[in-house]
């Protein structure tokens, strides 16, 4: 791992982000491609994701003057030059050696957003240093998984701030691993040398007693609950969002809980299988929260469009996953930062296209024969 990435070349005939997936699952070992590409169970929401995207159908109108058009956002508190951020993935020296430094470095190159797993396999400083050098990069937050120990939590959330990360980002939707069969199959595991680096020390075993369940009696009374959400706004300053978010009863107990955005997600398929698409859970979440919340989503975003009826379904911003990762391993920080180039030329071709001047133009009357559903 370089502080400062490699260019290498990128492969030929990258017209969209799927075109990344040739020359990445080429590149990357099969059980790790099993780790990105598997989703739970049947996958059935994994397809979902994709699928309900291109369900739904643009109407686009004519003739507008659209001279002095952007795709600017803003987003607590801060004007980004495009609603486009990279989600979190763990482990990332899985697909290239330059990992999660290498996609830090296409982001700030790209105006984009970072979101760091807490899983990262290199040291979230390093990851922060590229992104708060440039003045025009998107926002860094660090995204959290709840370990129940509050000396350890409170000691992460001190670093997290000191290296100058802007939100924290708690996933909610994962207290315990999918049944991924996939990655079962393929036997995955992480290799020597590849770890979550951030979050070192042992968790604490589990005390089970004979005839407990590992999961109910093991593990589920040290998951997170709206009493973490709390304690995590006390301890931080930074601003708190929930990413997992699916139903509107949890999206307003979070509101009243005074967090401060939610991320739709069902985890990219990956957690919970036949859970509805998240194009589908968007606008109920959305209507739940009122307008002003910030409200990002992800899972299956693979055009310009899918950004466009992002917005319009009312998302204030999105989070790619997968196709990035897929171009990390194709080509390192270049392949990244070109995958994310032709995302946005991609959201400003639609937004031309359907008459559009800014995202404040998208709404549901975007959507034939009207409002979606």
């Amino acid at each position: 791992m370089s502080a400062t990435p490699a260019i290498e070349a990128l492969p030929e005939g990258l017209a969209n982000l799927a075109d990344f997936e040739a020359p990445a699952r080429a590149r990357v070992d099969a059980a790790a491609w099993a780790y990105l590409d598997g989703g739970a169970a049947d996958e059935l929401t994994r397809h979902a994701n994709r699928a309900a995207w291109d369900a739904l159908k643009l109407h686009p109108r004519v003739l507008r003057d659209l001279a002095g058009g952007h795709t600017r956002v803003a987003l607590l508190g801060r004007k980004l030059q495009h609603p486009i951020l990279l989600a979190p993935i763990a482990y990332q020296r899985l697909f290239h050696a330059d990992g999660e430094v290498a996609i830090a470095h296409a982001a700030a190159a790209q105006g984009a957003g970072v979101v760091l797993s807490a899983q990262a396999s290199v040291p979230m400083e390093a990851v922060a240093a590229p992104v708060l050098a440039d003045p025009a990069a998107g926002p860094l937050w660090f995204q959290l998984y709840w370990r129940d120990d509050r000396d350890f939590m409170r000691a992460l959330l001190k670093r997290v701030e000191a290296a100058g990360f802007q939100a924290l980002v708690l996933t909610v939707d994962a207290p315990v691993h999918g049944a991924r069969d996939r990655e079962r199959r393929a036997g995955f595991k992480l290799p020597d040398g590849i770890r979550a680096v951030n979050l070192g020390g042992l968790k604490k075993p589990l005390d089970l007693q004979p005839g407990q369940s590992v999961l109910f009696d093991g593990l589920m009374p040290r998951a997170a609950t709206w009493r973490e959400v709390d304690w995590l706004r006390s301890e931080s300053r930074l601003p708190l969002l929930l990413k997992g978010v699916t139903h509107a009863d949890d999206a307003r107990e979070a509101v009243a809980r005074g967090v401060s955005g939610l991320v739709v997600s069902n985890h990219g398929g990956r957690t919970l299988d036949t859970v509805p698409a998240s194009a589908e859970l968007l606008p109920a979440i959305r209507a739940a929260v009122g307008p002003a919340l910030p409200v990002l989503v992800d899972g299956g975003i693979r055009r310009g469009t899918d950004v466009l009826k992002a917005i319009a379904l009312g998302a204030s911003a999105v989070l790619i996953g997968r196709p990035y990762v897929q171009a990390l391993a194709a080509s390192g920080a270049l392949g990244v930062a070109h995958a994310l180039r032709l995302l946005r030329d991609e959201l400003e071709i639609a937004m031309a296209l359907c008459g559009c001047k800014t995202l404040a133009d998208a709404g549901p009357a975007l959507f034939w024969p009207g409002n979606p559903r």
